[in-house]
């Protein structure tokens, strides 16, 4: 038998063999898998219409829209406003990841990943980490916002970086749930069911609850708005909980969709125990309802502002706002200058008070009135400024020039009226658009209530109509009759018809009772 030697051969290289799966080479798949998914991503129609209204809306807001209140704004509700509008890109990016992921089962391609060399869960990774790109479009749209509210002349108080962090956090934490409920329930149509089905469940555990504190803090933005601004130290806002909550949520989210996917590392199971913790503390630190301190530091400040405010003397008068809003005082000296120069006898050279002040006792979500200032030559002013809030203040120091004190002109309905309305929008730029802005029902004719800082102006058809035609003549020409007849101009027994003719214009109509001076409005 003869012996056969030498060496057996090679196999031929298929070309098929997988490459080596080092760490270094696992990570830069599932980056480059995230590159193209986010690409992906970004060319679906819904998150490209979603997309261009969220960045054309904050751009027209900025640029175009807005009522003049914007001009002046207070930074610590800027920050609260930059998080209600991303949440319809939130909606559209939850719905096409959603789509993305289950895009193999609907082209029937699933069974052949199980020949790739990346691993199932570590697909999973990639789609979470295909969000990244909008999260940071929206953290850019957002810094944007609000470094332009914060770089305006009027600003004034503090933002928080918290705040801020709300919107792109929300719309991170939608595309990682649109992930795992593909892998949770891998049907294709799940999603926009899916997302009604929360909205419906929200509203209803909102109205069970009657919307307790925990509660609504538990969803992604919690916006609290129709109060005027706070002072920063009397928001009470958990907002760094919160932000601590939502940040907790999405990585456990991301960790449970690696989990189902087959990823049950050591790492992605320590990783969702930190997750789990940092969601659990978040909620902990933000369910707390109002401590006692800050419903106490709200009631000061409500009912006995001057032991919180700075006062500065300005001209004659003396002006006293909060610490955060002593920039503004140049800017209500000089509408009460411009108000003051126009009266005549001893209220051209009152000493005035004007003092800022709010109502904090009832939360940032109430809209409680400012009742009037009993004290003579008190005036009051808002924590907003900007758009119709000058002419209302105008109306409000020409009320004090006019009758003494808020209370007082709260209960004035004689023809006052009319030298109060002529004296305060006079002053404006564009006399007869200020008084549309301060009318309840932005007219210029008929009978309508105008507002102020504190008590409204209840105008007669006949004192509207003298009022208008004042506001269109020269103001010089009126100023050196108000003067002349100030006294007359200022009395309870002064109707509207005889104002008129002092002052040289028509009166149409004929006078109510309540023009004719009886005083019947002051019992």
């Amino acid at each position: 038998m003869s012996a056969i030697t030498g060496t057996i051969p090679q196999a031929a290289p298929t070309g098929v063999e997988p490459p080596a799966r080092g760490t270094e080479s696992r990570a830069a798949a599932v980056l480059a898998l995230a590159r193209f998914e986010a690409r992906e991503l970004l060319l679906q129609i819904p998150v490209l219409v979603f997309l261009a209204v969220y960045v054309g809306y904050a751009g027209w807001r900025l640029f175009i829209g807005g009522d003049g209140m914007d001009d002046f704004p207070v930074l610590q509700d800027a920050d609260r406003a930059t998080q209600p509008t991303p949440m319809l890109l939130a909606v559209a990016v939850f719905i096409c990841v959603n789509r993305a992921v289950l895009r193999s089962r609907r082209q029937s391609t699933d069974q052949h990943f199980d020949i790739l060399p990346m691993e199932h869960w570590r697909r999973t990774v990639a789609h979470a980490l295909s969000v990244l790109p909008l999260g940071a479009i929206t953290a850019l749209v957002v810094g944007f916002q609000y470094t332009w509210a914060a770089l305006k002349p009027g600003a004034v108080g503090h933002g928080s970086p918290a705040e801020l962090v709300v919107g792109p956090l929300m719309v991170l934490l939608a595309g990682v749930l649109g992930v795992l409920l593909a892998r949770v329930i891998p049907v294709g149509f799940v999603a926009p069911p899916f997302v009604i089905g929360a909205f419906v469940l929200t509203t209803l555990v909102s109205a069970a609850t009657q919307g307790k504190h925990w509660v609504s803090w538990l969803g992604p933005v919690v916006v609290e708005e129709g109060a005027d601004p706070f002072p920063s130290e009397l928001l009470g806002r958990p907002a760094a909980w919160h932000a601590l909550y939502l940040m907790g949520l999405a990585v456990l989210l991301l960790c449970l969709a690696v989990l189902i996917s087959g990823g049950r590392t050591w790492l992605v199971k320590s990783v969702a125990a930190a997750a789990l913790a940092a969601t659990a503390v978040g909620v902990a630190g933000q369910s707390p309802g109002e401590p006692a301190s800050l419903i106490a530091a709200r009631t000061k400040a409500s009912v006995t502002p001057e032991k919180v405010q700075t006062c500065v003397q300005h001209g004659r008068s003396t002006y006293c706002a909060f610490p955060e809003w002593t920039g503004r005082i140049a800017d209500w000296a000089d509408a009460v200058d411009r108000v003051q120069s126009r009266a005549g006898g001893s209220a051209g050279g009152e000493r005035l008070t004007v003092r800022q002040r709010i109502d904090a006792r009832y939360g940032l979500q109430s809209d409680a009135a400012i009742a009037p200032s009993t004290t003579p030559g008190t005036v009051t002013v808002g924590t907003r400024w900007g758009g119709n809030r000058l002419p209302e203040f105008a109306v409000g120091v020409a009320s004090v020039l006019v009758t003494g004190n808020e209370d007082a002109a709260g209960k004035r309905c004689d023809a006052r009226v009319v030298t109060t309305m002529w004296l305060a929008l006079s002053t404006q730029p564009d006399p007869i658009k200020s008084l549309r802005d301060v009318r309840l029902d932005d007219s210029i004719e008929g009978s309508a209530i105008a507002l102020a800082p504190t008590n409204p102006v209840s105008m007669s058809a006949q004192q509207t109509t003298v009022v208008r035609e004042l506001l269109q003549k020269p103001h010089y020409s009126v100023a050196a009759k108000v003067k002349a007849h100030w006294t007359e101009l200022t009395s309870a027994k002064t109707s509207t018809a005889r104002v008129a003719e002092l002052l040289g214009v028509p009166a149409d109509g004929k006078a109510t009772a309540a023009d004719s001076g009886s005083g019947s409005c002051e019992e």
